[in-house]
């Protein structure tokens, strides 16, 4: 059986069952507490509460997803950093007893697995939550000996929430052998900010079940990276170091999809996750002795196998392939000069890496910290992790205190560019889309100058656009007006912000009209028709993936 076939064979196994099928989501989630989507449930939770579902109250879908947690066991028999989930759903349907006759038919008479070194189990109960007693017997009634279905505490057998709150509850597991399958969640408590649990108004089915997993029982592999999804990209490597191989098979196909998000490397959230699993095959590329641009081909093997089950991948094939070529020729430059820095740095130690040494490695030659870790422990050796933040915290003071010296006093801060900047953030937006977010901006008296992400130069017809749009939106005369409210509020009502590390908890909001909205410490024109006319005087690089323009206001 095919991954192509498996995939409708679910699919259509639930749809048949009264089931609406709903696509993926974005790997980028809507929570704004959570960095990737890591679950099939979290489009749904809303629903497991008291919103009405536009799809019914039973769905299934195959779910794009990335975790971060598992990039470290990368290269073993079944961890990945992306994975496809699939997942049937019930709210306030129905729960425990069909939930667990679906995933039973499912497996052992749709796709007739043999139930050999198969095991369950259920959640043994704590202090807050009782023993599942209700699953336990249910098993049992559908003819499963009890010598097979074994009791976890809530580290195996709770989940949830996703993000800092929300629906959780006791699961039930299947498994092959030592791989966990499948993964029934039943939401029958809300988890608050603090922990605390209280029942919810009505009860949901959550389940998981990992499709990579399932895959390599069907094809009777014993791994993951054996299965038709892998093979095609392994193939493009001869060496017999598998975990290597595995490694950079996983972070390329990985790559792929979070760059098809519009996500760039960066040393931010997101962008600094791309960046490390790129980087980190690219390491490994070295280490198996490929020829320098060999992620290229790669990806497009990865294009070429999802292509058609997710048309948005091959639609920004070009963008992809850009955004891992930049950072592949970057690192490239670097990573030979870092490398004999670790060698020279480690020759003589024992013991540790000193936080500055290491902190140089990170700022001098690109290695994130987590790959700085991983070369060391090759070594025997450890990391001064917090003589490195240490280090960190304060080179981030030294480039803090010299951009206030810069633009402190004299007059060279401008508030009419800042608001411009706010106006020519927006315009690039409505003409390049919404993949283009703020890298970073410098503001004199004189001009301004904007970072954006971008993969290619801009057209002089674009750029025209943008100008016109912005000289637009200030012969508007547009209110520029400021509120004050808590992050994760201005988040969820739409508020730009790409540096969520550098905000407190309450921030200022500023709008200008229905036309921009940004979390922004100010200050501001009170009006756009205070700005003048807006002239753009020059585009150009500013690294991988980073456009630059710089401007100026005339009276």
């Amino acid at each position: 059986m095919t991954s192509k076939e498996l995939r409708k064979k679910f699919l259509d196994f639930f749809e048949k069952r009264g089931h609406k099928v709903v696509s993926s989501a974005s790997l980028i989630p809507a929570d704004p507490t959570c960095l990737f989507t890591t679950a099939g449930m979290q489009q749904f939770k809303e629903y497991f509460l008291d919103k009405k579902s536009p799809y019914g109250n039973k769905v299934v879908s195959c779910q794009k997803c990335f975790r971060t947690s598992d990039i470290e066991e990368v290269g073993d028999k079944n961890h990945l950093t992306f994975l496809e989930m699939l997942g049937n759903f019930s709210f306030n349907d129905y729960f425990k007893e069909e939930a667990m006759k679906l995933a039973y038919d499912f497996l052992f008479q749709e796709l007739k697995l043999p139930l050999k070194n198969v095991f369950f189990t259920v959640f043994k109960g704590n202090k807050e939550v009782p023993f599942d007693k209700e699953s336990f017997l249910i098993w049992k009634k559908m003819g499963v000996s009890e010598k097979i279905i074994k009791r976890f505490g809530k580290e195996d057998n709770f989940w949830g929430p996703t993000g800092k709150e929300g629906p959780c509850g006791p699961t039930t597991e299947i498994h092959f052998g030592d791989t966990e399958i499948w993964n029934l969640v039943f939401n029958e408590y809300y988890q608050d900010e603090n922990g605390k649990l209280s029942l919810l108004k009505q009860k949901g089915v959550d389940t998981g079940m990992g499709f990579e997993r399932l895959l390599m029982i069907c094809q009777k592999k014993s791994s993951v990276y054996e299965s038709d999804l892998f093979t095609p990209i392994i193939k493009e490597i001869s060496s017999n170091n598998e975990k290597a191989k595995r490694i950079v098979a996983d972070h390329i196909r990985g790559a792929v999809f979070l760059a098809s998000e519009g996500i760039l490397p960066s040393n931010i959230e997101r962008g600094y996750i791309l960046r490390r699993i790129l980087r980190r095959a690219i390491r490994y590329g070295r280490i198996l002795k490929l020829d320098s641009d060999f992620l290229i081909p790669m990806a497009k093997k990865v294009i070429e196998i999802y292509q058609d089950t997710y048309p948005q991948i091959k639609s920004k094939e070009a963008d992809i392939l850009i955004i891992i070529q930049n950072e592949e020729e970057k690192f490239e430059k670097t990573l030979e000069k870092g490398e004999k820095k670790i060698r020279k740095i480690t020759k003589t130690l024992k013991y540790e890496i000193k936080g500055n040494e290491a902190f140089d490695l990170y700022q001098s030659y690109g290695f994130p910290l987590e790959l700085i870790e991983e070369i060391a422990k090759e070594k025997g050796l450890k990391i001064d992790k917090k003589a490195f933040f240490e280090a960190q915290k304060k080179h981030q003071e030294i480039s803090r205190a010299g951009k206030e010296k810069k633009f402190g006093g004299g007059g060279k801060f401008s508030p009419k560019l800042h608001t411009a900047t706010h106006l020519l953030h927006a315009a690039l937006r409505k003409v390049l889309g919404d993949k283009v977010k703020q890298m970073g901006s410098d503001i004199t008296s004189e001009r301004l100058r904007f970072d954006f992400s971008y993969f290619q130069k801009m057209s002089d017809e674009q750029l025209k656009k943008v100008e016109e749009i912005v000289n637009q939106k200030i012969k508007e005369d547009l209110e520029v007006k400021r509120e004050e409210m808590k992050y994760e509020e201005a988040v969820k009502k739409g508020a730009l912000a790409f540096f969520k590390e550098k905000y407190p908890e309450e921030v200022s909001v500023y709008l200008i009209g229905n036309f921009s909205k940004e979390i922004c410490a100010g200050p501001h024109v009170r009006r756009t028709s205070e700005l003048g006319k807006f002239k753009i005087i020059k585009e150009e690089s500013s690294g991988a993936g980073i456009r630059r323009i710089k401007a100026i206001l005339l009276r």
